[in-house]
């Protein structure tokens, strides 16, 4: 595997123009299109890039991440992170790529990985942005692009400044970004949890047979035992399981009373009483329309 210790040697092997500064580079996706190499294999190199791909075909792997978001993307490289390419020459955007040379000698950027942990190989995620910030975040790479195109005396210094812009930046999208994604991840716990409890419900609900209550075949029943709205209890049963919370009901009701039709000598009338029927008649209506057979027809064929 290639391994570049200088940007120098990184622009050369995919086939770029050299960089006007031995620690610091700055290039448009544009400018590279005509000569960049297409499909580069895996290589590691010793930088931090940070990026934003405006357009772009084909895939990048930058560490673990194989799918970028499908809108404008802003990503990044670490140093020693595996990365390749296979794409098409419509990529544009911008990135800037430095060295540990350059952090050394900023004012600027001593506590450049606990101020912007999402450097950090493990942290390093890409993420989309919305069209303001697009807007908002090339300006910033444009007037690097510039001031790095024609290099003066105080280059270095204003070049630092608006990296550190750019970089507050990212990192406001990015935490704005993050957090969302773990609220949602917190959600997404919370509603499988709530499943679970349901499921548990439904399943100690039936376990006195002597106690009746017509209650335990409503979903309302178990939405008020586990304090939430009845509408809200259904939605994340269906959305996870993709059935109502009645059917889940009916289902393990269904289970219990094949179990008992099969492996016990209750009667139809005793098994629909244990299942907190009001009435015989009630449960054969229920279980022919769920099974197409009678109870008692039910019990004969499987025992033949």
């Amino acid at each position: 595997m290639q391994h570049f210790k200088t940007i120098e040697d990184y622009c050369k092997a995919i086939q770029i123009a050299p960089p006007k500064q031995p620690y610091f580079d700055i290039r448009s996706f544009e400018e590279n299109m005509p000569t960049v190499v297409a499909n580069m294999e895996p290589f590691k190199h010793e930088f931090f890039a940070i990026a934003i791909k405006v357009e772009g075909s084909g895939k990048a792997i930058s560490g673990h991440h194989t799918n970028f978001p499908d809108g404008a993307t802003v990503f990044f490289n670490s140093p020693f992170q595996i990365i390749s390419w296979d794409i098409l020459p419509d990529w544009e955007g911008y990135y800037l790529i430095f060295s540990k040379e350059f952090i050394t000698q900023s004012k600027h950027l001593q506590q450049l990985l606990m101020e912007f942990p999402f450097l950090k190989i493990d942290r390093s995620i890409p993420f989309e942005v919305k069209s303001k910030e697009v807007s908002k975040l090339l300006s910033v790479y444009e007037a690097i692009y510039e001031e790095n195109r024609t290099l003066k005396e105080d280059s270095l210094a204003i070049i630092e400044a608006q990296v550190l812009v750019l970089l507050n930046f990212v990192k406001r999208f990015f935490n704005a970004q993050t957090n969302k994604e773990e609220a949602l991840e917190e959600f997404r716990k919370a509603d499988i949890h709530l499943l679970s409890r349901f499921q548990t419900a439904i399943e100690t609900s039936f376990y006195n047979s002597d106690t009746f209550s017509k209650k335990t075949h409503s979903p309302s029943y178990y939405a008020e035992l586990l304090a939430v709205h009845p509408n809200h209890l259904n939605a994340i049963v269906k959305q996870i399981t993709g059935h109502t919370a009645k059917a889940h009901i009916n289902k393990h009701i269904l289970r219990l009373a094949k179990s008992r039709l099969l492996q016990t000598d209750m009667s139809v009338k005793e098994i629909a009483y244990s299942l907190h029927f009001e009435a015989p008649n009630n449960f054969s209506s229920f279980f022919k329309k769920n099974t197409n057979q009678t109870p008692n027809s039910f019990r004969k064929t499987q025992h033949l």
